[in-house]
């Protein structure tokens, strides 16, 4: 996949650079706090369990969940799509547990049901009554999670580009290395003390290919949260121990008994659609398939019309429009 082969060359940099321990540390440190002070919250904080979540909630109407993806925070939603989905549903946006400004679970964060919980105590406390959950990409899995957990007021599911079911083969030296203790411990703080705007920005052109980010939405979405050591060491840990649990969890998808919109692109080549989407649509009672022609890994940034119009589609079959 090109995001792996470009994250590869972008950690073999950084590490070569990342010689001095004491100065991969204070430049590491230096460049967290800065993107902590340009990226502040865009929301409000809930503790949970001890643990602080961060939800963005904007608008009126039927709840709405929205769970980003690997590497991701809020902003990748409150870019655009937020500011249109709240003219009809009051918009739950989460950061997922160690990424944006939700604290790290530690050990529990690789189970996307714990992801679940996790956030699903935090919506509680937000009076959120019969959601539509909407997931993209790895927030697909915990989108899925959230329906299979014991809580009845779950009123249908949005799959975006989901990473909803076992893959074949591995995931990449990219992963591979930052996956791994000692990769956590040397790769990782190189990779937040020297990687370069134009490597971080290459990553988001293989990411959006065939698309290209809308203008300005790197300068917004806050990479520089990603990068903290924190975050890729929790979302490198996510993504390399997600198979087993999508594996365990997509035995119990056939009683599943709600709705389930699922939208993919035919271009994505981060989470193919003929590995994830198309079996899970066999897999459900209710699902309904919606493949976009050309789209790659972000289709509610390139096509976000036709994620509004699933969401749509859910909410209706849900009897909540």
């Amino acid at each position: 996949m090109r995001s792996l082969k470009l994250a590869l060359s972008l950690l073999l940099a950084a590490t070569a650079l990342g010689g001095c321990a004491l100065l991969t540390d204070r430049r590491a440190s230096a460049r967290e706090a800065a993107a902590e002070a340009a990226y502040p919250p865009t929301g409000r904080i809930v503790t949970v369990d001890g643990i602080p979540v961060h939800a963005h909630v904007q608008g009126q109407g039927p709840d709405l969940v929205l769970i980003h993806g690997a590497s991701g925070n809020t902003r990748d939603f409150t870019f655009a799509l937020v500011d249109r989905l709240a003219q009809d549903y009051r918009v739950i946006a989460f950061d997922r547990p160690g990424l944006g400004w939700t604290g790290s679970m530690g050990p529990d964060g690789i189970s996307p049901m714990m992801q679940a919980a996790l956030l699903q105590k935090a919506a509680d406390q937000l009076g959120v009554t019969r959601p539509i959950v909407a997931g993209h990409s790895y927030g697909g899995a915990v989108a899925m999670a959230w329906a299979l957990t014991d809580t009845p007021d779950v009123s249908a599911v949005v799959v975006l580009s989901g990473a909803t079911m076992p893959w074949p083969g591995g995931l990449g030296a990219y992963y591979a290395v930052t996956g791994s203790r000692i990769g956590a411990a040397t790769v990782i703080p190189a990779l937040t003390a020297f990687a370069t705007e134009r490597q971080t920005d290459r990553i988001v052109e293989a990411i959006f290919t065939p698309q290209t980010a809308p203008e300005g939405y790197t300068e917004y979405v806050g990479i520089g949260l990603t990068m903290r050591r924190s975050t890729l060491r929790d979302n490198a840990l996510q993504v390399t121990r997600l198979k087993p649990h999508v594996t365990r969890m997509a035995q119990e998808y056939p009683r599943l008994d709600l709705p389930v919109e699922i939208l993919h692109g035919t271009a994505d080549d981060v989470v193919p659609a003929r590995i994830h989407a198309i079996p899970l649509a066999d897999l459900l009672p209710q699902g309904d398939l919606t493949l976009i022609e050309g789209a790659g890994h972000m289709p509610h940034h390139s096509h976000p019309d036709d994620v509004i119009a699933a969401i749509h589609r859910a909410a209706r079959r849900a009897g909540l429009r």
